[in-house]
């Protein structure tokens, strides 16, 4: 027979196991005999295709068809060493390929490496004991327990199930929830089976016990397994930008190139000469190392964050990140510490202490309802210290162990263990109770209800809200007694709650009642209604004390915080003012009712209060603000932890889940997971985020420098008929000697003090503006030219060489004049990388060991310069011959100048900037 047709009992016997679980040795057994949990990966791109695209991109393109040139023009014009030429291109294509593939696939399996910080765990029943494993670990008889917000594992077939329904569009593809139940069924597919539970699906709301059927790839999810691939990462605007600055930089050298071969052949020059200058034309202006670069910086910037507590799942999510412009926050466990207690009660009429309880033992005995409530209405596991002991570090709260539960402690809700924690020690006893069903907490109705099996009959207990749980009373405990809740007992009930909510308290209402008629044999109430209200609990959840300084790091930042709660409008205020959020005395509060009835256009003009917080807010309604808050052109990045959460964090430019007390389905959702729910880990990511665009720019003033002194020796070149001062073999050895190893050390800068001092960049800045371009070429490339230039002359002069000679390509003082232009032009980028390191401030306010790799990138040019100019094998492969100390001297002096004049610019437009001038464009 299906599992499905038969009977609890039935399908834990067929997969001879019990509801207590397997034993550890035979969960050990099944594994080694099912294998591991796991469902194939298939359809990946194969490594080998991956890494021969590095070599078919649009750069890459460009430096083969100046190899064909070269090979084409060897072959026509025989021993003018372009041979040498076009294999030196081909080396240049093969070492830059290698190293770009290398960069991507290292940045691939780190961000996979750091998914594995968050692996999916389950708590099962084993040794009839509820442990927390892996979900890799589960095996055919193992009892799982699920809860709202989790993914099943595996293939299950329900035990039990309390208002169970889930999400199974991965499966069937149908969008509504569906409901499941432990009752047999009928239906033989498994995919319609109500009984069965399918992995890959999630728990939209309730909880269920089952019992595992199938795993990996034995499971439905895994007979489909096209599922499990990725559909193909999405391109961020940082690369789409980084690919059109490509082809601007390849049309503009290929435009240049002809421009110039065009003039060259007006100008009478041997038409394979001609050639051989557009050739390196070319060769100057395409900046190879510019993609390994991106993909780095944007690699390394996610280990930053992961060390910071922030787990980026995609990569584009860090370009996103620097631009963000609105943070929409939930307050519990996010802005504060989600370590909950117990500060004031309300009983009968009158506020008291937790510590009053133990003093006047009647308060216990008068409001027993109450606290047998607190004892038994909530979702948590009772585990063994032990097995939560790994996790303590991922828990934002000590799980209790009291006297009264030997080696255990309670899983879940830091509220909720304040709560049966309290309930447990005032109510005493409760072996006369037994849970028989409930109905579960949701975002709409506020409030959670347990049916219970007492000596007193059946009692419904219900928590939440007062303002929901105030329309299913009809009566209050006072010290008087239960009286009617007529409009003076509800408007003191709402005095009481405004108070303790104005304390910042999170106020909570609890009633009871006997199970209202109309139910149905074992199972819920038709309605929860004529309950007595017994009381009010405040609970304090106080502030992170790092987020006060995170929100003035926002302000300064340019950066907008709202917070979005789902805690009382007096409460939010409360904790608002206490971290430095509102410090006004009207801010503006919305509610999720008053939410409801706004139109988008009204929603939009009330989002331009300057202080405005949302209170009693639906998680479903977070896409509503995201969306408006879109539509005013901000870039919004929004918290979540539940179900109900994950659209708001699919449609949020940077959905952050929380890596604690999140879902697995809004963990799903993420773009980015927070492993310590910590408010102040987002401003740190942001500004990881912020510094990656910096290093970028930096990186391009850099590798855009120095193709002016590349380009110049080929316009002089050309226009003064002057000998060649740098061969297209020596521009490669700057591009990979000087434009590699230091560059990349730019972009992997660790972010700028000042940077979460200036306001978010506009989503239509560009990567290459106009101050950019104007300092590259025009400035710091100018100089770097000039030197060299000065440098070549000074050998030439040196030497009695006078205008209009012509010297042999293999000439002695030939080769020294252009091994001195080389050797001037890394000079000068030496100084440059630490002149880029910012836009503005002098390099002698960065420590000289701050970036280390800077360090190792220069003392690797310089020890392929030393190679290229004092070795044979160098000299042969860049037709260089070595040089004495006057050229290195030189070069190191006129460096010096070149820095010098760049200080002076740099100082002058701090001044500007002091007096409020914008700087020059």
């Amino acid at each position: 027979m299906h599992i499905q047709s038969l009977t609890p009992e039935q399908s834990l016997a067929s997969l001879h196991t019990a509801i207590t679980g397997l034993t550890a040795t035979e969960a050990q057994r099944r594994l080694a005999e099912f294998g591991p949990n796991l469902v194939e990966e298939v359809g990946h791109e194969r490594l080998l295709l991956r890494f021969a695209r590095e070599f078919t991109h649009f750069f890459a393109i460009i430096l083969w068809v100046g190899a064909a040139l070269a090979f084409l023009a060897e072959y026509f014009d025989p021993g003018q060493g372009m041979v040498r030429l076009g294999a030196a291109i081909v080396g240049v294509i093969l070492i830059n390929g290698a190293f770009s593939f290398w960069q991507e696939y290292r940045a691939e399996r780190a961000v996979a490496a750091l998914r594995l910080l968050l692996p999916q765990q389950v708590m099962v029943s084993r040794d009839g004991e509820i442990v927390e494993i892996l979900a890799t670990d589960l095996v055919p008889g193992d009892i799982v327990l699920l809860e709202e917000g989790d993914f099943v594992p595996a293939d299950c077939r329900l035990i039990e199930a309390f208002g169970l329904r889930l999400n199974t569009a991965t499966i069937t593809g149908e969008s509504l929830p569906k409901a499941r139940n432990a009752d047999p069924h009928p239906e033989v597919s498994p995919l319609l089976a109500k009984n069965i539970v399918l992995a890959g699906t999630s728990v939209v709301s309730g909880q269920a016990r089952g019992v595992v059927v199938a795993t990996g790839m034995r499971t439905e999810f895994g007979k489909i397994a096209h599922l499990t691939q990725t559909a193909g990462t999405a391109t961020s605007p940082l690369q789409r930008e980084i690919v059109r600055l490509s082809r601007i930089v390849a049309f503009l050298a290929t435009g240049i190139g002809g421009v110039f071969f065009l003039i060259g052949q007006a100008l009478g020059l041997p038409f394979w000469e001609n050639l051989l200058f557009t050739i390196g034309i070319i060769v100057a202006n395409v900046p190879e190392g510019l993609l390994p670069t991106v993909t780095l910086s944007l690699a390394m910037a996610t280990q930053r964050m992961a060390k910071r507590n922030a787990l980026v799942r995609h990569l584009p999510a860090v370009e996103a990140l620097g631009s963000t412009t609105v943070i929409l926050s939930d307050k519990t466990g996010t802005l504060t510490q989600n370590r909950m207690s117990v500060r004031r009660l309300w009983l009968g009429g009158e506020f008291f202490k937790p510590d009053d309880i133990a003093v006047q033992p009647r308060l216990a005995e008068d409001h027993r309802a109450l606290f047998v409530n607190a004892a038994l209405c909530h979702n948590l596991k009772q585990v063994k210290c032990m097995n939560v002991a790994a996790s303590a570090a991922l828990q934002s709260w000590p799980p209790p162990c009291g006297d009264n539960h030997g080696n255990h402690a309670w899983l879940g809700d830091p509220m909720e263990v304040a709560l049966a924690a309290m309930g447990r020690q005032a109510a005493g006893t409760l072996d006369g109770y037994t849970r028989i069903d409930e109905i579960p907490f949701d975002t709409d109705r506020k409030r959670m209800s347990v049916l219970c099996e007492t000596q007193q009959g059946r009692l419904l207990y219900c928590k939440g809200a007062l303002e929901t749980v105030l329309p299913v009373c009809d009566s209050v405990q006072l010290d008087s007694g239960v009286v009617p809740l007529d409009a003076a007992a509800m408007n003191s009930l709402l005095a009481a709650q405004d108070k303790m909510a104005e304390a910042g308290l999170r106020v909570l209402a609890f009633a009871h009642g006997e199970a209202a008629a109309g139910s149905a044999e074992g199972g819920l109430p038709a309605g929860e209604r004529g309950l007595t209200l017994s009381g009010l609990v405040g609970l304090e959840d106080p502030p992170r004390p790092e987020v006060p300084e995170a929100i003035a790091r926002c302000a300064a930042a340019g950066i907008r915080v709202i917070m979005v709660t789902g805690d009382h409008p007096h409460t939010a205020q409360a904790i608002g003012r206490e971290i430095g959020l509102l410090k006004t005395d009207q801010p503006v509060v919305i509610t999720g009712d008053n939410l409801r009835r706004l139109s988008p256009s009204q929603l939009q003009l009330a989002l331009d209060a300057p202080e405005i917080l949302f209170a009693r807010v639906a998680a479903e309604q977070k896409m509503q603000l995201v969306e408006a808050l879109q539509k005013k052109g901000e870039i919004v990045a929004v918290t979540g932890d539940g179900v109900n959460d994950a659209p708001a964090l699919k449609t949020a430019d940077i959905g952050i889940a929380m890596g604690i007390a999140g879902t697995d389905v809004a963990k799903e959702a993420a773009d980015m997971i927070l492993l310590d729910d910590n408010f102040a880990s987002i401003v740190a990511a942001i500004e990881e985020g912020r510094a990656v665009f910096d290093n970028l720019r930096k990186f391009l003033t850099y590798i855009l420098s120095s193709n002016i002194p590349e380009l110049v020796p080929y316009l002089a070149f050309v226009l003064f008929r002057i000998p060649l001062p740098l061969t297209i073999i020596q521009i490669l050895a700057v591009d990979l000697g000087t434009d590699m190893l230091p560059a990349l050390a730019l972009g992997a800068e660790k972010p700028d003090p000042d940077v979460m001092r200036r306001p978010p960049r506009a989503r239509s800045e560009r990567l290459l503006s106009w101050n950019l371009i104007a300092r590259a070429y025009l400035f710091l490339g100018v100089l770097e030219a000039a030197a060299a230039m000065a440098v070549f002359f000074f050998i030439l002069n040196a030497a009695g060489w006078q205008y209009g000679e012509t010297l042999a390509r293999t000439a002695p003082l030939y080769l020294q004049a252009t091994t001195a232009c080389l050797v001037t032009i890394v000079m000068t980028q030496v100084m440059n990388i630490f002149l880029c390191r910012h836009p503005l401030k002098s390099s002698l306010s960065f420590g000289l060991f701050s970036n280390p790799l800077i360090l190792f990138g220069i003392a690797a040019e310089l020890g392929l310069l030393v190679f290229i100019v004092y070795t044979p094998a160098g000299n042969w492969l860049f037709g260089t011959a070595p040089v004495g100390a006057e050229v290195w001297l030189a070069g190191a002096a006129l460096a010096v100048l070149m820095g010098g004049a760049e200080e002076v610019r740099k100082a002058w437009l701090r001044r500007s900037l002091r007096r409020g001038r914008p700087p020059p464009a």
